[in-house]
C-alpha cells in the first residue's frame, strides 16, 4: 500500500518503545511512530534518511495501533519526518480507543489533522509554519542554531497562547557553542525553558 491519500495507511520509518528525550515529556517512557515523508528540508536534521517516504512500507492503521498497544507504552508520540503530511484522523481515533495518550512534533507546515493529548509545535526557518499552530499547541519547541535563532524564536513565542510552554532546545551539533547561550537567555527571559536531547547525552535509542 503506497497511497499518500490513504488515512488507513501509513509510511513507518521505525517504531519504538524508549524515554522521551525532549521538551515537556523529558524523561518519560514513549512508544514513538516515526512517519516517512519530509520537505521542510533542515539543513541540520538529524533523521534526513526518514524525508523520502517511498523507502518505506506502508502499514494499516490496526498494525501501527496493536504494536503501540503491545508495547506497553501509555504515551504514544508520533513524529518524523513531518507527520502531518498525511491525515492522521483515523490514527488518533484509534490510538484513543486503545486508552493510549497522543503526542505530535511537528513543524506547523502542514494542516493540523487527528485529535492530540498535546502538540508540540516546533517551527521551521525552512519552510513556514501555519497560524493555526499558535493557538492549537500546547508546547513551542525552538531549535537554536546560531545566535540569530533567539530573536526569531521571539517572535514565534510573542504569538502563542498564554498558557503554551516554551522552550529552547540547542542544535547537537552546536550544543557546546550554543547551550551557553541559552541558558543566559532563558535567564533574561524566564517564560522559556531548555530542553535538552537528553536521550542522546545518556545513550538512548
Amino acid at each position: 500500500m503506497s497511497s499518500i491519500t490513504d488515512p488507513e495507511y501509513l509510511p513507518v520509518m521505525e517504531s519504538f518503545y524508549t524515554i522521551q528525550g525532549e521538551g515537556f515529556f523529558s524523561g518519560t517512557p514513549a512508544y514513538f511512530i516515526r512517519l516517512g515523508g519530509c520537505d521542510v528540508g533542515c539543513v541540520w536534521c538529524d533523521v534526513k534518511e526518514s524525508w523520502d517516504a517511498s523507502q518505506f512500507d506502508w502499514f494499516s492503521i490496526d498494525q501501527i495501533v496493536s504494536a503501540a498497544k503491545e508495547s506497553g507504552a501509555h504515551l504514544v508520540v508520533v513524529t518524523g519526518g513531518e507527520p502531518l503530511m498525511y491525515d492522521l484522523t483515523l490514527l488518533t481515533e484509534s490510538l484513543e480507543k486503545a486508552g493510549l495518550q497522543t503526542n505530535i512534533e511537528t513543524s506547523g507546515a502542514y494542516p493540523l489533522s487527528g485529535r492530540w493529548d498535546w502538540i508540540c509545535f516546533s517551527p521551521k526557518k525552512f519552510k513556514a509554519p501555519l497560524e493555526e499552530f499558535y493557538s492549537k499547541s500546547h508546547e513551542l519547541k525552538v531549535v537554536a542554531f546560531n545566535k540569530s535563532d533567539f530573536k526569531w524564536a521571539e517572535g514565534h513565542g510573542d504569538k502563542m497562547h498564554s498558557d503554551s510552554q516554551l522552550f529552547l532546545q540547542p542544535e547537537w551539533s552546536k550544543e557546546k557553542e550554543m547551550t551557553p547561550l541559552i541558558v543566559d537567555f532563558v535567564k533574561q527571559n524566564p517564560k522559556w525553558k531548555i530542553s535538552l536531547q537528553t536521550h542522546k547525552y545518556m545513550d538512548i535509542p
